[in-house]
């Protein structure tokens, strides 16, 4: 581990030149208390070879301030981060945006070394996440997070965290659906071949009537499967008496789906398997496009993505440590320099000197005098205050703001519900001219008046307007 270049001497934990302060243990050379104590604990435990995996591969704690992590002894704060407990046995993720090389792996995967309540822990270090097994009976969640704060690895401590899993589930399954429907597609398509350029239809009938039985086989979970969003959606707009954009979809695809079955099995036809497969595939990738667009433009957070986890309050001349989602209306709360408001409060005392940037814009602090009211997502700069609350979290100024309709995310958007609207019209016009056409040709000739229905549900099918909407939006954000 290189501690020195010429005149300029190095930290042997974080790699950071020495110079504003120079601490000196066993001839290593540290820039902080910080390294210095991450450094003592490593080699109280005999993990010294972190240092030999990377060069210097710690992170400084020059700029490291305690946090309060009482709020984790809390049952229901611990339920937000731990994944399955048994009452002795438990298992918690954390994001450890700190992971940058080996040596973090090899720290990480030993953390049962520093603690012996630790039973395992495993390092995904793409998504930079830390799995850890560990016995209630012998540590708990509050002491594990310390350790990792008191090693560099300060954990994210983000309630919003399993929400955006429970997004990330959703898109795997679109992706599963998108690949079936892809793979069915393709080999429809291979096995149509034939078909499409007349090859061995004449010469080898029984070979037509094989390939068109496989693709039934291939079209069923591209029909039961990967287009079951469409029908559960437009089943539930028509339970509310709504004719959504998915409805006359779902007509299409069932119509296509019904008409090439009695097309190959009793017609001696080929159907549309092909077509039915290839409808849905491209509607999915729509459907994945305008996903991720929503992702991108998406602002919905509530006020545990902004506000702080946890909050200190007063009773008496105790101080403990709350979630803030248990904040209450009358409560006594300490604010320090630098920490965020968390609802409207009246200043008790102490010099308050607030930066609302977040909520106005503006960045010069403001002058608070004991009385007055301060908002919620003002950020106190100076010493410590004491507020009192008189609104519940949920009633704030900023959380008010922050739920208006300029921020709100609406169950569909303006594009999304004009399309729906147009549907509406759309599907009453298809069924008219189907249901007319079928009359017509019942008159003129039956044999054709099925083929007629079923050609206009076929051919109005509004994949295009489907499409529309997510090209439409990702088409805006290049703008």
């Amino acid at each position: 581990m290189e501690e020195q270049s010429g005149t300029k001497l190095f930290c042997y934990h974080c790699g950071d030149e020495c110079t504003d302060e120079l601490i000196s243990i066993k001839e290593k050379i540290f820039c902080c208390n910080g390294c210095k104590t991450v450094y003592e604990i490593l080699n109280q435990h005999d993990l010294c070879n972190y240092y030999s995996i990377e060069n210097s591969p710690g992170l400084t704690k020059k700029y490291y301030v305690k946090r309060n992590l009482d709020f984790l002894d809390d049952l229901s704060a611990k339920e937000k981060f731990i994944d399955f407990t048994d009452g002795k046995i438990s298992k918690a993720t954390f994001t450890i945006p700190q992971m940058h090389c080996s040596s973090c792996i090899w720290i990480l995967e030993n953390l049962y070394k520093l603690n012996p309540g630790i039973i395992s822990s495993q390092v995904n270090f793409l998504q930079k996440k830390l799995f850890i097994n560990f016995s209630e009976e012998k540590t708990g969640l509050k002491q594990i997070v310390e350790l990792l704060d008191s090693i560099g690895y300060e954990p994210l401590l983000n309630l919003e965290e399993k929400q955006e899993e429970k997004v990330k589930a959703e898109n795997k399954n679109l992706y599963y659906k998108i690949g079936i429907a892809g793979f069915c597609f393709g080999n429809i398509m291979l096995l149509s071949f034939p078909e499409y350029l007349s090859i061995g239809t004449e010469e080898l009938p029984e070979m037509k009537r094989i390939f068109a039985y496989i693709n039934i086989l291939l079209s069923l979970p591209v029909f039961f499967y990967s287009s079951l969003d469409y029908f559960s959606s437009a089943w539930k707009g028509l339970k509310k008496k709504i004719v959504n954009i998915d409805v006359p979809i779902a007509l299409g695809i069932l119509v296509l789906f019904i008409r090439s079955i009695i097309d190959i099995l009793f017609l001696n036809g080929a159907g549309y398997l092909d077509s039915l497969s290839g409808l849905v595939f491209f509607l999915l990738i729509g459907r994945l496009f305008q996903n991720k667009t929503y992702e991108t433009l998406n602002f919905e957070r509530n006020y545990k993505s902004y506000f702080p986890i946890s909050v200190t309050i007063r009773k008496g001349n105790i101080e403990t440590t709350i979630p803030v989602e248990k904040l209450e209306t009358g409560t006594r709360i300490i604010i320090r320099n630098n920490e965020l408001i968390p609802a409207d409060s009246i200043l008790i005392k102490g010099n308050a000197n607030i930066d609302y940037s977040f909520v106005t814009g503006e960045s010069i602090p403001v002058s608070k005098n004991t009385g007055e009211m301060i908002y919620a997502g003002g950020r106190q700069l100076g010493g410590a205050i004491e507020l009192e609350t008189i609104k519940e979290i949920s009633q704030s100024y900023l959380t008010q703001l922050w739920n208006s309709k300029a921020f709100s995310k609406e169950d569909e958007s303006r594009i999304v519900s004009l399309a729906n609207s147009i549907s509406k019209h759309f599907t009453f016009i298809v069924l008219f001219i189907a249901i007319a056409g079928a009359i017509h040709w019942l008159i003129v000739d039956a044999a054709l008046s099925f083929n007629a229905f079923t050609a206009v549900l076929i051919v109005a099918c509004p994949c295009a307007l489907a499409l529309s909407t997510p090209f439409t939006l990702g088409n805006t954000l290049r703008i």
